[in-house]
C-alpha cells in the first residue's frame, strides 16, 4: 500500500480511502463495521463520510446514522491513532440537513459538535465543505452553470469567516485539517489566497468526482493542486458502478444503486454506455478485472491523494483489495487515454 501526506499537512493517508455513504441504509451496522477491520488489516487507514449519510436514498430521518455507525466501531475497538477519518458539513448540497442552510461560523459549530458526539472522537483529522455556498456545477449541474450570480465580495467575506473559525478549532484540537468538497478551480484559489493572507489553516484536500468517465479535473484544478500543494481525493471512481460492466447491456441488478437512483444521477445515457464497452474492452484485452483496473488509473494521476470507493457487501470489498498493489502500463494508459480524446465526458 502506498501512502501521501495530503498537501502540507501531516495526515499520511493510504492512497485508497474507505468510503462509507452507504452504511445505515444498504449496508448493516455490522457490514460496516467489518469493512473498516479488514480494510485496516489491508493497509488502508482513512475512512471517509459526512454528516448528511447515508445516501441512495438521502432520506431525512438516516442523516447521521453512518457517523454514528463508524462512532461505534471506534468505541468498540477502542484504538483511535492508526485511522485518518474525514467527514464533512452539508450547507446547501442537501436539504435534508438544517433544511439546506448555507454554511457559516454558526452552522459549523454545530455540525461539528454533532458529528464528533456521532463519532465518538474528540477531533476530525480531516473537516470538508461538502458543497460551496454559491452553488456547485457538479453531479451533471455543469451543463446549465451559471457563476453570473455569485457576488464576489460575499463569497469572499465568507470564506474569510468560515476560514477564521475553521483555523479557530484547528487550535482547539477537534480538527486536524480541513479541506473541500465539489470545489471549482476559483473556488478553490480563494479559499488558498486568503489563508495565505490571513495565515488562516490551509485546504490540504479537494474532493471531487473523478474517473475514467469524468475527467474534469486534468486541467485547472490539476494545476491549482501542483502550485498550490492540494491533494484530490475522487470520489466515483467507478463512476456510480457504471465501469464495473454490471449494468451492460440494459440490465439493473437487483439492490443495485441504479435500482433505487434511476439514472444515477444523468451518469446513464447512450455515450457513457458506450464509453463503459470501449474501457471494459481494454480490461478484457490485458487480462484485468474492469474494477481494479478503473480504480488503478485514478491513484496513478499526478494529482491524486487517495481514491475513495465504497462497497455494499463484502465480496465488492475483497474484489477491490485484491487488485489494490495494481500499477497500470503506459500502454495500458496511452489506450485509456486514447477513448477519452474520442468520449471526453461522456456523463
Amino acid at each position: 500500500m502506498k501512502y501521501k501526506y495530503l498537501g502540507k499537512s501531516n495526515l499520511r493517508v493510504s492512497i485508497y480511502c474507505l468510503g462509507s455513504m452507504t452504511w445505515g441504509e444498504a449496508t448493516t451496522e455490522d457490514e460496516g463495521h467489518w469493512q473498516l477491520e479488514h480494510s485496516i488489516s489491508n493497509g488502508i487507514n482513512f475512512v471517509d463520510t459526512a454528516e448528511m449519510y447515508p445516501t441512495n436514498p438521502l432520506r431525512r430521518e438516516t442523516v447521521g446514522e453512518t457517523e454514528k455507525i463508524i462512532g461505534n466501531w471506534l468505541k468498540k475497538r477502542n484504538r483511535r491513532d492508526d485511522i485518518v477519518i474525514a467527514t464533512k458539513i452539508t450547507g446547501e448540497g442537501s436539504k435534508t440537513v438544517r433544511d439546506g442552510s448555507p454554511i457559516s461560523k454558526n452552522t459549523i459549530a454545530v455540525a461539528l459538535e454533532e458529528s464528533l458526539k456521532r463519532l465518538n472522537t474528540d477531533y476530525v483529522d480531516l473537516y470538508q465543505l461538502h458543497w460551496p455556498n454559491r452553488g456547485s456545477y457538479h453531479f451533471r449541474q455543469n451543463w446549465k452553470f451559471d457563476p453570473t450570480q455569485q457576488i464576489t465580495s460575499e463569497v469572499k467575506d465568507n470564506t474569510f469567516e468560515i476560514l477564521d473559525y475553521l483555523s479557530g478549532q484547528v487550535k482547539e484540537g477537534k480538527i486536524r485539517t480541513i479541506g473541500l468538497s465539489n470545489e471549482s478551480a476559483w473556488g478553490a484559489m480563494q479559499f488558498i489566497k486568503i489563508a495565505s493572507e490571513n495565515g488562516f489553516e490551509k485546504i490540504v484536500s479537494i474532493q471531487n468526482e473523478y474517473s475514467l468517465l469524468c475527467r474534469y479535473f486534468d486541467t485547472d484544478l490539476a494545476e491549482v493542486c501542483h502550485n498550490e500543494n492540494v491533494h484530490l481525493l475522487a470520489y466515483s471512481p467507478l463512476a456510480a458502478g457504471l465501469l464495473t460492466g454490471k449494468y451492460q447491456n440494459g440490465k439493473v441488478p437487483q439492490n443495485s444503486r441504479l435500482q433505487f437512483t434511476p439514472g444515477l444521477n444523468g451518469r446513464v445515457n447512450q455515450r457513457s454506455m458506450s464509453a463503459v464497452a470501449r474501457y471494459l474492452a481494454i480490461a478484457k484485452k490485458f487480462q484485468l478485472n474492469p474494477i481494479n483496473m478503473a480504480l488503478a488509473f485514478c491513484a496513478q494521476r499526478p494529482f491524486m491523494g487517495s481514491v475513495i470507493f465504497g462497497a455494499t457487501r463484502s465480496e465488492q470489498l475483497q474484489t477491490i483489495i485484491n487488485g489494490l498493489d495494481l500499477e497500470l502500463s503506459q500502454e495500458i494508459l496511452t489506450e485509456l487515454n486514447s477513448i477519452h480524446r474520442e468520449n471526453p465526458y461522456p456523463i
